[in-house]
């Protein structure tokens, strides 16, 4: 009898600690939207990952600000050094919880990438930003912060440039045409400065993996940086999602090792479409043998069967696009484009 009644407190409180499980994640909440960028509005300066060494870098991001038409500030912390970071975890996550809250502030943009924003994912102060949402753009080991802010608040970010990026013509169109025009834009490959003269296309290539087209929240980022954050509350949720991926500098068989862990971690399966964007100095190991890039991608998307293509200009590269996170859009895997099929912010 007394075994029988141990048994049956067993499997009741077995039941009550894995209930919550079963219930999956929370209901969705409602998509947020920032406000457009104006001529002279406020942006604020940040170093969410890697320090800034050299106090020219940062006069080299005011003078890109200014020349947006937008108003530089710096938080508290921007220069501030703990290692290789940008000072410690809960002062870089305190620089932007205080910007979201200063109503002043229209955007968020950090200096670089680097390392660090998983770091301090935990520090930020989610209900917070999602009672004022405004513009955070970054890509590389920003992906860990846009990712999380979305995931947490189902505030649409954006994959776009630092402020150490390039910021010539084309790719300050996009980021003028998204967030001060609020336009609802088809991105697309472009012939690269250095086939403008020739008869085809060399440079950034559409390779179709998987013909169609797939309508889904697009969510993505460096590949390296998305991995590490699967399974944490900081990943946005993927059923039906198109998915794009970038990274740069990994051997092949890492790359293949990152894709692998997504494989079985269930992630690929839940995809309504894929995208993989450049790998910038992906180069196979000097030792006897290797998988191409192409046949690992093709190898882990293939079979799946979605609209899917490699070779978007996504990525380390000159021309950062401006993508939205979380925001519905459509994709074509024979011409290569994304389409949003709405404005990103209001």
């Amino acid at each position: 009898m007394l075994r029988r009644h141990f048994l049956i407190s067993v499997t009741k409180t077995a039941s009550v600690l894995t209930f919550p499980f079963k219930l999956g994640r929370a209901a969705p909440q409602p998509l947020l939207k920032p406000k457009r960028l104006q001529p002279g509005s406020v942006v604020g300066i940040v170093s969410p990952a890697g320090a800034v060494f050299v106090r020219e870098e940062l006069e080299i991001v005011l003078d890109a600000v200014r020349g947006l038409g937008l108003v530089p500030r710096l938080a508290p912390h921007v220069l501030d050094r703990y290692g290789y970071l940008g000072g410690k975890d809960v002062e870089r996550a305190g620089d932007i919880n205080q910007f979201f809250k200063d109503s002043s502030v229209a955007a968020i943009l950090p200096i670089r990438g680097g390392w660090g924003c998983s770091r301090m994912l935990p520090y930020l102060d989610y209900d917070r930003i999602r009672q004022n949402p405004k513009i955070l753009v970054g890509f590389s080991d920003l992906t860990a912060l846009i990712l999380g802010l979305n995931a947490k608040t189902s505030l649409v970010t954006f994959h776009g440039p630092n402020g150490l990026t390039g910021w010539k013509t084309t790719q300050t169109e996009y980021f003028r045409r998204v967030l001060f025009k609020g336009e609802a834009v088809t991105f697309q490959n472009i012939k690269d400065a250095d086939d403008s003269d020739r008869l085809m296309q060399v440079k950034y290539r559409v390779r179709t993996i998987t013909d169609g087209r797939a309508q889904g929240k697009l969510i993505g980022g460096n590949l390296s940086v998305f991995s590490a954050i699967v399974g944490s509350p900081y990943l946005p949720d993927l059923n039906g999602a198109i998915l794009f991926l970038e990274d740069t500098h990994e051997n092949i068989y890492r790359i293949d090792r990152m894709m692998t862990h997504l494989k079985i971690a269930g992630v690929f399966n839940r995809l309504a479409g894929f995208i993989f964007g450049q790998c910038t100095e992906c180069l196979p190991d000097a030792d006897y043998g290797s998988l191409t890039l192409e046949e690992v991608v093709w190898d882990h998307i293939k079979p799946l069967g979605i609209p899917a293509w490699s070779g978007a200009a996504i990525g380390h590269i000159e021309t950062i696009l401006t993508l939205p996170i979380g925001l519905n859009v459509e994709i074509d895997a024979r011409q290569g484009t994304i389409r949003m099929l709405e404005p990103a912010v209001d």
